[in-house]
C-alpha cells in the first residue's frame, strides 16, 4: 500500500527523478487543459446539441479523476512536514481552506451543484469549471512568484495605483465639463464618464466613445498620454519585483547547497532538502548537478 508520504510525493510538482510523479503532473495537467478545451467547445449550440453525450461522458470522467485526488490529497497531506500545523487534522484543514485546496474543490462542485440545487443556469456551470485552469498552480509556482512579487514590492504598486486613481478622477471629472453639453448621453455623469477615462488610460481605446470638442480632445489626449505612462510604470514595477523574486529563488537553492557543504559533504538528507528546492524552482537535474559542482568546486578552493 502507498504511504501518505508517497501519495503526495507523486500529487506535488515533480522533479525529472520521480517517473510516477510526472506521468500523475503530464495526465493531470492535460485533463485540466482538455477540460478547458471541452467547456469553450460546448458552448458553441451546434456542437453542444450534436455531442452533448460525448460531453457528458468526459466531464463525469473528468469530476472522478479530480475527485479521487482531491480526497487523496487531503489523505496525504497529514504527511505535509513543510506545514505550520503539527498534528494531522490540522495540516489536513489547512489544505482544505488553503488557495489550492477551495481550487481544487471548486473544480468538483460544478457537477455537484445541479444535484444539490437543481436546475442551474448553465452558463455560470461553465464558468466555474474554467475555474480548473487554476488547478495548474498545483505544479506551476507562476501564481505564488507573481503574489510574492507584488507582496514585496507592494509600496511602489499602491503609489503606482494611486497615480492611475488620480488620472483617472481627474481625466473623468475634466472629460465631464468639457463634453456633457455635446454628448449628453456618453458623458452623463462623473461615474459614466469614468468607462471612457478607464479604457483611455488603460490603452484599450474601444472608439465606442470620443470626445467631439476641441477642449475634450486635449483632454483625451493628455489622458492617453497618462495613461502610458501610468501602466509603464506598473508594468515595470510588477516585472522588476518578479525578476526579483526568481532571483532569490535561486539565492535561496545556492544558499541550501553552500550551507549543506558546510562540512565538505552532502548528507541523504541535505540531498532530499535541495531537491524538494530544486522541484519548487522547476530546475533541470543537469542544472542543478552544474549547480552543485560549481559551489563544490568553489567551497574546495575556499
Amino acid at each position: 500500500m502507498i504511504s501518505k508520504q508517497r501519495m503526495l510525493a507523486i500529487l506535488s510538482r515533480s522533479n525529472s527523478g520521480d517517473r510516477t510523479s510526472r506521468i500523475c503532473d503530464r495526465f493531470l495537467s492535460s485533463l485540466i487543459l482538455l477540460n478547458l478545451l471541452a467547456v469553450s467547445l460546448e458552448s458553441i449550440d451546434s456542437l453542444s446539441e450534436q455531442y452533448s453525450g460525448y460531453f457528458l461522458v468526459f466531464e463525469i470522467f473528468s469530476v472522478t479523476i479530480f475527485g479521487i485526488e482531491y480526497l487523496l490529497r487531503i489523505w496525504a497531506t497529514a504527511a505535509n512536514e513543510s506545514s505550520r500545523f503539527s498534528g494531522s487534522f490540522g495540516r489536513r484543514i489547512g489544505y482544505i481552506f488553503s488557495f489550492t485546496g477551495l481550487i481544487d474543490l471548486v473544480a468538483i462542485l460544478p457537477s455537484l451543484l445541479p444535484l444539490l440545487l437543481g436546475e442551474v443556469d448553465l452558463r455560470w456551470l461553465r464558468v466555474l469549471r474554467l475555474v480548473r485552469l487554476l488547478k495548474i498552480s498545483h505544479y506551476s509556482t507562476a501564481l505564488e512568484d507573481l503574489i510574492a512579487a507584488i507582496k514585496s514590492e507592494k509600496n511602489a504598486f499602491g503609489a503606482a495605483l494611486y497615480l492611475f486613481f488620480i488620472a483617472l478622477f481627474v481625466s473623468s471629472s475634466l472629460m465631464y465639463v468639457v463634453e456633457h453639453e455635446a454628448q449628453p448621453e456618453n458623458f452623463a455623469s462623473i461615474p459614466t464618464t469614468m468607462w471612457w477615462s478607464l479604457i483611455t488610460l488603460t490603452t484599450v481605446g474601444y472608439g465606442d466613445v470620443s470626445p467631439l470638442t476641441p477642449v475634450g480632445k486635449l483632454v483625451g489626449a493628455l489622458t492617453a498620454i497618462m495613461g502610458v505612462c501610468v501602466v509603464a510604470l506598473l508594468t515595470g514595477i510588477v516585472a522588476t519585483a518578479f525578476s526579483n523574486q526568481i532571483s532569490r529563488r535561486h539565492d535561496m537553492f545556492e544558499a541550501e547547497i553552500v550551507a549543506a557543504l558546510s562540512d565538505g559533504v552532502i548528507s541523504e538528507e541535505e540531498m532530499h532538502q535541495i531537491s524538494q528546492m530544486q522541484k519548487e524552482l522547476g530546475m533541470s537535474d543537469d542544472h542543478a548537478k552544474a549547480v552543485i559542482a560549481l559551489l563544490r568546486d568553489r567551497h574546495a578552493n575556499d
